[in-house]
């Protein structure tokens, strides 16, 4: 057995990480075995927890002829499934880590391979004392089986969906399902207040992993292991939810993450951990399951109720996939609430004002502006915008690309690690950018990121705040971009707005309130909590839900819902900023003789062209009479929810023949357009409206013509 001097994995791997390799590991000790000498071995962190389990034989030994340190190296022959998950994503990213054999460290003098004995001949285990800055080495304990290979791959367990509809009766919780991090809250006497997390912590990380012992595990203990397994650690799939595979974005951004983005049945965005793909309303699901299970332990009774957040800018898919999330967490979603708008229930709530605030909505994965107007208890907002693609992890994203910048100018080479070293280079920087908020240099040390020349190499830059402000400027000005943007859709000023509140982590960044001071001529409001905001209005409303005297809330749509032109103009039916509920309707003619079939394309969106918006699903009117083009008309209603959830209906007015459904995203304008050959030689067409950069955009589009939807689409799109 070896008792490991270290809590962690991650410490382990930066202290030690020279002296074991994927094939083996070194061990000093003042008594070595000979050479040959089968051992089982038992690899322990201080705490207790196995970390590596394993049968071997000694392949060499240091320090007996007077030279070097005295030890040996042992060469793994078989190992369990979790020793071969961590040695395989772990210590494999080490710069000498794919090695079949243990690795001769610096400084412990040449390696001994002396006569091989007889594998057949086990010696009797000698008792040996901790060497000089090393594990204590015990003789071995048993002679357990082990079972699994160097190769196997970790069994996942399978996604448990509810087998009934969640009871409607008991308490309501609101819940802000983030990016980094969520928060539920529940009023308790009139006041909201936040539930905390298993660890008393104020949220919970929206991070799902599958540990050394192949079960799933959310929040805290999935965070832990990061670093030490960031191919089996799910976080940011906020971003990812209500995407196609296929997509551009989704093909941009995968090789960001450590973990694999696979393609789910349907043809969405999944994530495969282990041997089992997981959609991402169920990595979702599991940590509104979470939260949900906090909420029952605090509360004492059942909890199968909640209102949940999502940003502003949030398509008509985005929000569909959380209420599924919400149903596979066995909750019945009373209400889909938009983050700012939440915040601001949280801020004015009780205190009867008459405002016009901007919520400046910051998170980890996605930022929203909304302009409201506060009148006592009705809470209408005017304006909205944002940028799905833009958070806390761009500036980490930016941070971390400085460092690799001086990586490469330090060493004349470019980054050769794989992920699981720029996964610690991610979390250095993170570290990095909030203690700069504090201070005005950091030093950013990352051991045994890559090999050079054959040596291990270490990351080590020194970073300033001003080097920061530098990097991360030009993403503050954009959130600011969008921030004029609201304001000038409704015809304001900075000077027209009382307040700015500020929501989401990444907002407390200095250089955040720096600008919106020099934006807005005024400090930002401090009467919210950046973290908790979200969840205190989720409840806050939660609470009203039914109540004579509640709250009021008057919401408007993100992006603009349309019908395409002929050319492939866009025609908006629903504009931007429509206060929903709201329902309008638009009249489409047959374009031929004797049509008796209509295929009507969805889009959503903000682009001049229905090719640059973003694909909602297909309708299909059939059995239409037949008549000359022109005399048979059909109505395609739409109709968006309170939540900005959207129902279309066709109708043909003679015979009364009518399709509807409810629409969710199954692909881009991009994948369509590969699907049918369109070129992308014709210039897009100006945008009507001045948009932020970045976010995808969405609409609607009815026609047909001879050829069925892709006939009516190559000659829409392909002018």
């Amino acid at each position: 057995m070896v008792k490991l001097p270290f809590a962690t994995p991650a410490e382990l791997l930066q202290k030690y990480g020279t002296n074991i390799s994927r094939g083996g590991i070194y061990l000093r000790s003042r008594t070595v075995k000979v050479p040959g000498t089968p051992v089982t071995l038992d690899l322990r962190l201080s705490g207790g927890e196995r970390i590596l389990h394993a049968s071997g034989h000694v392949l060499f030994v240091t320090g007996q002829q007077g030279q070097g340190v005295s030890g040996m190296g042992i060469r793994f022959i078989s190992v369990d499934a979790a020793s071969a998950s961590f040695l395989h994503s772990e210590v494999a990213t080490l710069p000498h880590g794919q090695a079949d054999t243990p690795p001769v460290p610096p400084g412990v003098g040449p390696a001994d391979y002396g006569p091989q004995a007889s594998a057949g001949a086990p010696r009797e285990p000698q008792g040996a004392t901790r060497g000089p800055g090393a594990p204590t080495v015990e003789g071995p304990r048993s002679a357990a089986v082990l079972v699994g290979s160097a190769a196997a791959t970790p069994s996942a367990p399978a996604f448990d969906e509810p087998t009934e509809a969640p009871d409607r009766t008991g308490p309501v919780i609101g819940i802000d399902l983030g990016t980094t991090n969520s928060c539920a809250a529940i009023v308790r006497g009139g006041k909201a207040q936040v539930l905390f997390s298993r660890e008393g912590y104020n949220t919970v990380p929206s991070i799902l992993a599958l540990n050394a012992r192949n079960r799933l595990v959310v929040g805290h203990p999935a965070k832990s292991q990061m670093l030490t397994n960031p191919r089996l650690t799910v976080y940011g799939a906020k971003r990812l939810v209500g995407r196609a595979y296929e997509s551009p974005i989704v093909r941009q951004i995968k090789d960001r993450f450590p973990y694999e983005i696979a393609q789910g049945p349907e043809g969405e965005a999944a994530v495969k951990l282990g041997d089992r793909v997981y959609s991402l309303q169920q990595i979702s699901a599991l940590v509104l399951r979470e939260v949900r299970e906090i909420a029952q332990n605090q509360l004492g009774q059942a909890v199968s109720r909640a209102v949940i957040t999502v940003p502003a800018y949030y398509n008509d898919n985005q929000r569909q996939a959380v209420r599924e999330a919400g149903r596979l967490a066995g909750l019945h979603v009373e209400r889909i609430l938009n983050e700012p708008t939440a915040a601001a229930l949280a801020y004015g709530y009780g205190r009867k004002l008459h405002q016009r605030i901007l919520v400046y909505d910051l998170g980890g994965g996605t930022f929203d502006a909304s302009v409201l107007e506060l009148a006592d208890t009705v809470y209408e907002v005017v304006s909205t915008s944002g940028d799905t693609f833009l958070g806390g992890i761009d500036f980490d994203n930016a941070i971390v690309e400085h460092l690799l910048a001086c990586f490469r100018e330090k060493t004349g080479r470019e980054f050769q690690g794989d992920r699981v070293a720029l996964q610690r280079i991610t979390d250095a920087a993170e570290r990095a950018k909030c203690a700069l908020s504090e201070r005005t240099e950091m030093r950013v040390h990352v051991p045994f990121v890559t090999l050079i020349d054959g040596q291990p190499f270490d990351l080590d830059v020194t970073l300033t705040r001003d080097t920061l402000v530098g990097l991360t400027s030009g993403l503050v000005d954009r959130t600011l971009q969008v921030c004029q943007e609201v304001l000038t859709a409704r015809g304001l000023t900075p000077a027209d707005i009382d307040e700015v509140i500020l929501v989401g982590g990444q907002s407390r960044f200095p250089l955040v309130h720096r600008k919106i001071v020099e934006h807005f001529g005024k400090p930002p409001s401090k009467g919210v909590h950046a973290d908790e905001a979200v969840a205190l209005g989720a409840a806050l409303l939660a609470h009203s839900l039914g109540q004579v005297d509640g709250v009021v809330l008057i919401d408007v749509l993100p992006m603009a819902i349309g019908v395409a032109l002929p050319g492939g103009r866009f025609k908006a039916v629903l504009e931007r900023n429509t206060a929903v509920p709201a329902s309008r309707s638009y009249t489409i003619a047959t374009s031929r003789d004797g049509q008796t079939e209509l295929e009507v394309v969805l889009f959503q969106g903000e682009h001049a062209r229905a090719q640059e918006n973003e694909y909602l699903g297909t309708l299909r009117l059939k059995g239409l009479p037949r008549a000359p083009r022109g005399q048979v008309q059909v109505t395609v209603s739409f109709e968006v929810s309170n939540e900005s959830l959207l129902k279309v209906t066709a109708r043909e007015k003679v015979t009364g023949r009518e399709v509807s459904s409810t629409f969710s995203t199954r692909d881009t304008p991009e994948a369509v357009k590969a699907r049918l050959g369109v070129s992308d030689s014709v210039p897009p067409a100006p945008v009507r409206t001045p948009v932020s950069a970045g976010p995808v955009r969405t609409a609607v589009v009815a026609s047909a013509t001879k050829g069925g939807l892709f006939g009516w689409l190559q000659r829409l799109l392909g002018r």
